[in-house]
């Protein structure tokens, strides 16, 4: 009897020292908590983390981006509706309202169903995996891929791909990918590239392997939409906008113009986050 008792103690002890070396089990999604989650990774083991606090920015907000937003609010109310959409690929300038356009699009269409996943690039290995915690689910989720690119090797390139078009399995209804990037192609290119072009003797181009792999994922999203640098009166027009939401008067508008202007050249943009950057800073300084 002491051997058993022996025995069944040091079972118990070898037992605790495995579980103490597997990862812990994945919390709970709190579905009704929240309307946008972040996909976390713990000691090897993803899992859907609620985030109870979003932007609350709305599609008024942006400004001089009409067709672009045009575009995404149609495929996203789409989507939202049980109808074909498209995955988007959101390309261009820095500031200019990619990002803020599919938080806007969440706030717009979220009493509606719509449920937002932010995926770190590093984790794009994992969209099947969120794909299948989220496929019975009765809400409609974007996949949210915030400045994608990618450099060359990289795992999370390939994942993607099969996640917009390449796998055996039909994409789920109930999701699609929106990804924001400043390259067009999301990989690097290189002078070096265009060697790899063959010309025919009547003279039809054709691009060479380097060129089709650049291109294969972009072409994977049905839907692209590009943004621009803005013009000096476009982004006067957003800051006038922001300092207006910050309870700034028209005579305020007038007064900070050439200091907006001096702000956006010390930073060599005119976007609408600099635009957004300018109002907050001079709203905060007027009211101390």
């Amino acid at each position: 009897m002491d051997k058993l008792e022996q025995f069944l103690a040091r079972a118990e002890q070898l037992l605790a020292r495995v579980e103490s070396l597997l990862p812990p089990a994945a919390p709970d999604v709190a579905w009704d908590s929240a309307v946008a989650f972040r996909w976390r990774t713990r000691q090897g083991r993803g899992f859907l983390q609620a985030v109870p606090n979003t932007s609350a920015i709305a599609l008024d907000d942006l400004q001089n981006i009409e067709r672009q937003k045009q575009l995404i609010e149609q495929n996203t109310r789409q989507f939202v509706n049980g109808q074909p959409a498209n995955n988007v690929l959101l390309t261009g300038a820095r500031g200019t309202g990619k990002s803020s356009l599919i938080k806007a699009c969440l706030n717009a269409f979220k009493d509606q169903g719509l449920r937002l996943i932010e995926v770190d690039k590093d984790d794009l290995h994992d969209l099947g995996d969120i794909v299948d915690q989220i496929g019975g689910r009765p809400e409609r989720f974007i996949v949210f891929c915030d400045d994608l690119s990618f450099e060359e090797g990289e795992s999370g390139y390939k994942a993607l791909k099969v996640a917009l078009d390449g796998s055996v399995a039909a994409q789920s209804d109930n999701v699609l990918i929106y990804a924001t990037s400043n390259r067009r192609h999301l990989l690097p290119e290189y002078m070096s590239d265009n060697e790899t072009y063959k010309h025919t003797s009547d003279g039809e181009i054709h691009p060479g392997e380097v060129i089709e792999e650049k291109i294969s994922l972009s072409e994977r999203f049905g839907l692209w939409v590009s943004f621009y640098p803005f013009k000096q009166d476009d982004y006067l027009a957003i800051v006038s906008h922001w300092m207006k939401h910050f309870g700034r008067s028209d005579a305020d508008v007038e007064a900070a113009r050439g200091d907006a202007l001096i702000w956006a050249l010390e930073r060599g943009s005119r976007s609408g986050r600099v635009a957004w950057q300018f109002a907050r800073d001079w709203s905060g300084r007027a009211q101390g």
